[in-house]
């Protein structure tokens, strides 16, 4: 049985070519040729009227193409660097990161008991893997005690950021405190204040080598 004739000449190819245009910038997804000729006046040719589109759009800022069998319109491949944006996450350190962070800097090569007693709290995995991930932290050598335990101690993208040139040059108390940094409390003793002496001293010498893996 084959279908009545239309009482209605189809429109021309190029107002066929509008119809599938403006289906295609109103919709928010690929649209299958199938689902626009249902939507076209009968007796409308939508695989011409594409072909014609497609080549209307070749050389564009936007050019049709074919998406898993259905078509859309998307930006000149070579134009896609004009859609980028670049953007700076500023990320804050949470207090427990900056103090673990100074304990490390003024206490180095320290393991994380130790840092666990100075803070007096359990020092949290996250807080340390987010150093890490920073480069501000890194595992220095293995401490010949029970257990060897890793050592921690900061970075030179530690330094590179302050601008330091050494762990040496890090800020005395009085420098903290003038700073606002620390609240202007009796010193503690000096040697307290000097943790890095003695056998820390030869230890820091090598903290910017990489850890032993035959430890």
């Amino acid at each position: 049985m084959t279908a009545s004739p239309s009482l209605f000449a189809a429109p021309p190819l190029a107002e066929q070519e509008r119809m599938l245009e403006a289906m295609l910038f109103a919709s928010a997804e690929p649209l299958a040729l199938a689902a626009m000729q249902a939507r076209m006046p009968e007796g409308c040719d939508a695989a011409a009227a594409m072909e014609l589109l497609r080549r209307r759009y070749e050389g564009r800022g936007v050019v049709l193409v074919q998406v898993a069998g259905a078509w859309a319109f998307r930006t000149a491949p070579d134009l896609g660097f004009l859609m980028q944006r670049e953007t700076i996450e500023t990320r804050k350190l949470s207090r427990a990161a900056i103090e673990t962070l100074a304990i490390i800097a003024y206490h180095q090569p320290v393991t994380r008991a130790e840092i666990e007693e100075i803070r007096g709290v359990a020092a949290s995995r996250g807080t340390l893997e987010q150093l890490l991930e920073l480069d501000w932290v890194r595992l220095g050598r293995r401490r010949m005690t029970p257990g060897r335990p890793v050592t921690f101690v900061v970075t030179q993208g530690f330094l590179d950021h302050f601008g330091l040139e050494s762990p040496r040059d890090l800020p005395g108390l009085q420098e903290l405190r003038a700073a606002g940094l620390l609240e202007s409390s009796p010193a503690p003793d000096p040697q307290e204040a000097e943790p890095n002496q003695g056998d820390d001293d030869e230890d820091q010498s090598d903290m910017f080598e990489e850890e032993d893996d035959g430890d």
